[in-house]
């Protein structure tokens, strides 16, 4: 049984094997997204995701590049992708997995098959996640997904923001000197782009100053480190 719905997209070009897959997928208490070409399918990418099962023939490949890929599509780095193969071409299953498929199974689909595949590769997919989860506090950092949450509270960030956020919780209550941030997040090491540093950290600290909360502080001659002490606590939101 499972806890909480899971968004499946089921991107399966032949109408007859996408619709017993959506139906089947349903029926388990999976939440199923139907999709029968590589724009639909690429369209929907910028949903929930938590799976996604795929077969659009030539188009394989093009939507497994897509997802791993990245680009202007915001995709969840530990999206499973469990790819479906029907061609004589014995070399395109091995194609799929170097691209980023995660499984590849052989047709004609077999749903019990297919189910168990899923199930292992979400159990694989939220173990992973479950790592790349940092937390101070009420504060918390979700890697894969590149969202931040303070208490109930979603805050926005910039890249380089979350960046910076990111490894300062990374180890929280350590002083990372600004030498270490700016090779870490700029890739540099130039002391002539301190102020660059400065400003992002001041935005940052006024994006999570919410409830009173307080988490970046400068070290004096050092650089910063991110604490948790808080003004008026936020209740925790138990997510992830």
């Amino acid at each position: 049984m499972l806890t909480e719905s899971q968004r499946v997209m089921v991107a399966v070009e032949d109408d007859e094997a996408r619709t017993a897959l959506v139906e089947n997928l349903e029926a388990d208490g999976y939440q199923p997204l139907a999709a029968s070409c590589f724009g639909h399918a690429r369209s929907r990418l910028s949903d929930r995701v938590d799976a996604l099962i795929v077969d659009l023939g030539p188009d394989t490949t093009r939507l497994v590049d897509t997802v791993r890929g990245g680009g202007e599509t915001a995709v969840d780095a530990w999206l499973p992708i469990l790819a479906g193969s029907a061609s004589e071409d014995l070399f395109l299953p091995l194609r799929l997995l170097e691209r980023g498929a995660d499984d590849v199974i052989y047709e004609p689909w077999f749903y019990l098959e297919v189910r168990a595949r899923l199930a292992a590769l979400l159990r694989r997919a939220n173990a992973g996640r479950a790592r790349q989860v940092l937390r101070a506090g009420v504060l918390c950092v979700d890697v894969a997904a590149r969202r931040v949450w303070v208490g109930e509270l979603e805050v926005v960030l910039t890249n380089r923001e979350f960046e910076l956020l990111r490894v300062l919780a990374s180890e929280p209550d350590r002083v990372f000197t600004r030498d270490e941030l700016l090779s870490g997040v700029w890739g540099l090491g130039d002391w002539a782009r301190t102020r660059t540093l400065d400003s992002h950290v001041a935005r940052l600290r006024r994006k999570l100053a919410v409830g009173g909360a307080s988490y970046l502080i400068n070290v004096w001659g050092v650089g910063y480190r991110l604490t948790h002490t808080y003004g008026t606590p936020l209740q925790s939101s138990g997510r992830l």
